[in-house]
């Protein structure tokens, strides 16, 4: 696997999945670092309209370009759908947030060749790695 620092040093897109328009949710504030840093952000939320100025899509496979990140904001038990949308997107990696884990998805996702990073924040390891 690539560590963390090559998979954010070559990543240009992150769909994030369960962005919030909400200023004082996590995903906002994560999203909005994100972007700042240079990313494209891809708000995946069946309902928000539009997140950070981005048009939002109602799930993975609605948005129209290519994903190198798949940043997961939704509890465990919504894991194992979200990376079986992300594989068959061809996304690069599935990034879970802090406090998400969920192993027989991340196997699953690893054996359809993504890289997986789990129960990690991806600000602050942007933050430690890269600034």
């Amino acid at each position: 696997m690539a560590s963390i620092a090559e998979i954010l040093r070559s990543a240009r897109t992150i769909a994030v999945v369960g962005l919030s328009s909400k200023p004082w949710r996590p995903s906002y504030g994560v999203a909005e670092y994100m972007k700042r840093a240079g990313y494209r952000i891809i708000p995946v939320n069946p309902n928000e309209q539009e997140v950070l100025g981005e048009k939002s899509y109602p799930d993975l496979e609605a948005v129209p370009e290519r994903v190198d990140i798949v940043n997961v904001f939704r509890r465990s038990e919504f894991v194992p759908e979200i990376v079986e949308a992300a594989i068959r997107i061809g996304a690069r990696v599935v990034w879970l947030q802090e406090g998400i884990r969920h192993d027989e998805a991340a196997e699953r996702a690893r054996g359809a060749g993504l890289q997986v990073v789990q129960d990690r924040c991806i600000l602050k390891e942007h933050r430690r790695l890269l600034h």
